[in-house]
């Protein structure tokens, strides 16, 4: 998982990215493919 500033650009990696807030953090997560992975903060 990556831990990056912006999230906008990790979304626009993969067309399956998804932009979910779990318990105050912002993740990407992508069911196709796992490793596109990521969190912001």
């Amino acid at each position: 998982m990556k831990i990056t500033n912006s999230l906008k650009t990790l979304k626009r990696r993969d067309k399956y990215c998804r932009i979910v807030r779990r318990r105050g953090r912002v993740y990407v997560i992508n069911k196709r493919n796992p490793r596109f992975k990521a969190r912001q903060g």
